[in-house]
């Protein structure tokens, strides 16, 4: 297993306890797919440098866990596909 931190940000609209849940969906999809969480951060609500999408705010949380290949492909695709999230990036974290 290796060590990933998946940044995403979250519509602006959303309440704060739906980001919560929505990032504890996320944390029990990566535990179904035998990942780790090992950390979890949550920024809150920030201004973005830039519009994306007409908007100029998001919520942003950082996670950190360790997983294999295929969970991380799936969680990719599980948050490609979330109206939800703005923007997410996952990173793999060196040895």
């Amino acid at each position: 297993m290796r060590d990933y931190e998946l940044m995403t940000i979250h519509r602006p609209d959303l309440a704060e306890s739906d980001v919560d849940a929505k990032i504890t969906e996320l944390e029990a999809f990566l535990a179904g797919s035998e990942a780790e969480v090992t950390k979890r951060d949550v920024w809150g609500k920030r201004r973005f440098a830039y519009e994306i999408d007409h908007m100029s705010e998001g919520y942003y949380t950082v996670v950190s866990f360790k997983a294999e290949a295929e969970a991380v492909a799936g969680v990719d695709r599980m948050l490609s596909l979330a109206d939800e999230v703005v923007r997410h990036k996952i990173v793999r974290l060196g040895d």
